[in-house]
C-alpha cells in the first residue's frame, strides 16, 4: 500500500496528513473528531484503499502536529472547511466523498452547504444532520439552565483547558471510558450544577470508570493520543466548540445538502441513543438521503470500537453515496 504522512500547507495553516492509495483514484476524505486526530481512522485506511479509494486523513487544525492558531476565530466552520477545500486542490481532485465523525461530521455538513461543487457524497457517523432553529448557545441554555452542560463550559477559555492538560493521559482515558460503549447509561437526572462541574465528571457521569483502557484500544495506540495532545494542548479544540454560534450565523441561510448522503451510528453512542427522531429526520430533511447503518453496541468511538462493523458498513455507504 502506498502511504506517506506529509505536511500540506492549505489556507494559511500546514496539516499533518496521512496520504494513501493511488494517484487517479476516487478520493475519500475522512475527517476526525474531539478529542481525536487522523489516528482515530487508523483501521480504515487499508480497507478503503485495497477498495479502490485514495484516502486523505488530515489532522485538522488544532490537533496533533498541525498548526494551531492561538484565535478563537481561527477555528471558525468555514476555515476549517476551507482547509479541506485545500486538500482536494492539493491532490488535484476536484471533489470528494467525505466522511465526518463527531464534530468531522458537522464540518462535513457545513462543507457540502458551503462548497457543495467540492463534495460528491457524504457518510456521517455519529452526528446527524440537525439545522439549527436558533444560535446554538442560546438553545443550549434554555434546556440546562443553571445545570452543568459541557459545550457552555467549553465557551470561557482557561477553565477547560487547564482542567484537561492538567494530567493529558487520565483525560483521554477518562473521555474515551466516558464515551463508549462499554459503559454506556443513562445521563444523570436532574444533570448536575454548572458550578463546580468539570467535563470529565460529566462524561463519566460523576462514577467514575474502571481501571484501565477500554477493550478496543491498546496501551500503544492509546499513547498516540496522549502524546498528540500533550503536544497540541486543547486550546484549538476547544475553540472548535466556541464558534458554534459564529458557525451558525455563517451558514444559517444556506440549503440542506442536496448530495447523496448517507449515516452510520452506534446504538450505544450517547449523542444519538434515546433520540432516534434526530437519525429518522434525515429522510426527509436531506434531498437524496441513501440510509442509516446502526452498529450493534458501539458507542461513540464508533470506527475504533467495532472497526470490522463499521468498515463493512462504510464501505456499503461509500458505494451508495458515490
Amino acid at each position: 500500500m502506498n502511504l506517506a504522512r506529509r505536511r500540506v500547507a492549505t489556507n494559511g495553516v500546514e496539516l499533518d496528513v496521512i496520504d494513501a492509495g493511488t494517484p487517479g483514484d476516487p478520493v475519500v476524505v475522512l475527517v476526525h473528531g474531539f478529542p481525536e486526530s487522523s489516528h482515530s481512522w487508523r483501521h480504515q485506511v487499508e480497507p478503503l484503499v485495497s477498495a479502490g479509494y485514495r484516502v486523505l486523513v488530515p489532522d485538522q487544525r488544532g490537533y496533533g502536529e498541525s498548526s494551531a492558531p492561538r484565535t478563537v476565530d481561527a477555528y471558525r466552520s468555514d476555515r476549517l472547511c476551507a482547509d479541506l477545500v485545500g486538500l482536494l486542490g492539493d491532490v488535484g481532485a476536484d471533489d470528494a466523498l467525505f466522511v465526518g465523525h463527531d464534530w468531522g461530521s458537522m464540518v462535513v455538513w457545513d462543507l457540502a452547504r458551503l462548497h457543495p461543487e467540492r463534495v460528491r457524497g457524504i457518510v456521517n457517523v455519529s452526528v446527524p444532520y440537525t439545522p439549527w432553529p436558533a444560535p446554538p448557545t442560546d438553545l443550549f441554555r434554555a434546556v440546562s439552565g443553571d445545570r452543568f452542560f459541557y459545550i457552555l463550559y467549553f465557551q470561557t477559555v482557561g477553565p477547560a483547558e487547564a482542567e484537561l492538560e492538567a494530567d493529558v493521559a487520565e483525560t483521554m482515558r477518562l473521555t474515551l471510558w466516558g464515551g463508549s460503549g462499554e459503559m454506556f447509561g443513562p445521563p444523570p437526572d436532574p444533570l448536575p450544577p454548572m458550578e463546580g462541574t468539570g467535563f470529565l465528571d460529566a462524561i463519566t457521569r460523576g462514577n467514575g470508570v474502571p481501571d484501565g483502557l477500554p477493550s478496543w484500544i491498546s496501551r500503544a495506540e492509546f499513547n498516540v493520543y496522549v502524546e498528540q495532545f500533550t503536544t497540541s494542548g486543547f486550546f484549538g479544540p476547544l475553540s472548535w466548540y466556541r464558534n458554534l454560534d459564529a458557525d451558525y450565523e455563517i451558514t444559517k441561510d444556506l440549503a440542506a445538502p442536496a448530495m447523496p448522503t448517507a449515516f452510520i451510528g452506534g446504538t450505544k453512542d450517547g449523542v444519538i441513543a434515546g433520540r432516534p427522531e434526530f437519525v429518522e429526520a434525515m429522510a426527509t430533511t436531506l434531498a437524496d438521503f441513501r440510509g442509516t447503518i446502526m452498529i450493534d453496541d458501539a458507542g461513540h468511538w464508533t470506527q475504533q470500537e467495532k472497526p470490522a462493523e463499521f468498515t463493512a458498513a462504510l464501505l456499503e455507504l461509500l458505494a451508495r453515496v458515490s
